[in-house]
């Protein structure tokens, strides 16, 4: 059975695990290996301001973690947040164990906390991989933006749009 629970500091290794697990498996069909090589170090890894934000939640079967993903009001890396916007957050389930209803059990908790603190809409940078999951979610392409993750190292993402 799925449980959701919001994610505590004694979560940082096994989100770090998971992560650095899943993405590598469930991106390498829609990124280059010369992509991969430089983003995954940056992008696989659990961020410890996140999961300590009261956003960030774990799925969980017994005691493993089998999904994660959160919002925040903020976008990483800018300074302002828009009224009633709610960000969804490095979401990630167990490559071993997709289209379980783990993603979607995540997400739809995402959207009922947010929207419980007020937000109206979610807005969401998809990995390519994740657009058609996103899409059957209920969100709404907005186009391709390249993030730069770090100097030279350009990452290419769907930003998508959801109401509350």
């Amino acid at each position: 059975m799925i449980t959701i629970r919001t994610a505590n500091a004694s979560d940082i290794s096994a989100i770090d695990a998971l992560l650095a697990r899943a993405y590598p498996r469930l991106l390498k069909a829609d990124y280059a290996p010369s992509v991969l090589v430089t983003a995954l170090p940056l992008i696989s890894r659990a961020q410890p301001g996140l999961i300590a934000c009261g956003t960030y939640y774990v799925a969980t079967d017994g005691d493993a973690i089998i999904g994660a993903g959160g919002w925040t009001a903020r976008i990483p890396g800018v300074d302002t947040s828009e009224p009633r916007r709610a960000n969804v957050r490095h979401v990630v389930t167990d490559d071993r164990r997709v289209r379980q209803g783990i993603g979607r059990t995540v997400l739809e908790h995402i959207f009922a906390t947010a929207r419980q603190a007020g937000m109206t809409w979610m807005h969401c940078t998809a990995t390519l991989t994740a657009v058609p999951f996103y899409t059957t979610m209920g969100f709404t392409t907005l186009g391709l933006q390249t993030v730069t993750l770090a100097p030279g190292i350009a990452f290419q993402v769907v930003a998508m749009r959801r109401d509350l």
